[in-house]
């Protein structure tokens, strides 16, 4: 893990000044993040990142590896009693909850998308269970030409670029839209993708919860909540 760079910014500089920097450097650490929930389309995609709630991707993808095999489609979902599928996710926690949300988005699919996961920011958060932060993810993964051209597309915030964008001091807000909206005001639109994953990555590596390696981080030197 690379050590901070010496810098004339500090971590008291104006944000505008320091998240330029800040995303350059984060960049550079972690140049090949990406998506780990494992998926081959739109469906599969939906499907683990509701699950992936509350619980790891590790987890999810040792859960997914079966559950795709059985479900190939919507349809699939929905010729099962709901206690079944629950059954089959439940390692993923919240499984009853989970269960009723994948049923219902995937009769929303039948009904009003042909059975096809849609493009749009707008239509997919009309889907039972998938606020913005799934509806991101998803469309980002599964449609990245869409997203770079939605407008109303923005970054995926989870439970690590909420914890990792507070500490860097690039929002004070806790509501997941708020941080969203302040996210978006400092980083370049090309970026809200790809650096959604960079930020999961620091989080999950360098800045955890409750303790972070401040030590190794190699934006110390540009963050407010710095212990070094």
């Amino acid at each position: 893990m690379a050590r901070a760079r010496k810098s004339a910014l500090t971590r008291s500089s104006p944000i505008r000044d320091r998240a330029p920097e800040v995303m350059r450097r984060l960049k550079e650490e972690y140049p090949d993040a990406k998506v780990a929930l494992h998926f081959s389309n739109p469906l599969e995609m939906l499907v683990a990142t509701i699950l992936s709630a509350q619980c790891t991707d590790e987890r999810v993808n040792q859960v997914t590896r079966t559950l795709f095999e059985k479900y190939r489609k919507p349809e699939d979902y929905l010729k099962v009693p709901e206690s079944e599928l629950a059954a089959d996710i439940k390692p993923t926690g919240f499984f009853n909850q989970k269960a009723r949300a994948i049923r219902g988005a995937c009769a929303k699919l039948i009904h009003d998308y042909g059975g096809e996961v849609p493009q749009t920011m707008a239509e997919l958060i009309t889907l039972p269970g998938v606020a913005r932060k799934t509806a991101n993810i998803v469309q980002g993964n599964s449609y990245p030409d869409r997203h770079r051209r939605d407008p109303d597309a923005g970054i995926a915030v989870d439970t690590h670029v909420r914890r990792v964008s507070q500490r860097l001091g690039f929002t004070s807000n806790s509501d997941p839209d708020k941080i969203e909206k302040d996210l978006m005001a400092i980083i370049p639109r090309r970026d809200w993708f790809p650096f959604t994953y960079v930020l999961i990555e620091h989080g999950r590596r360098v800045c955890k919860a409750p303790t972070p390696r401040c030590e190794v981080c190699p934006v110390s030197d540009l963050c407010p909540s710095s212990r070094v």
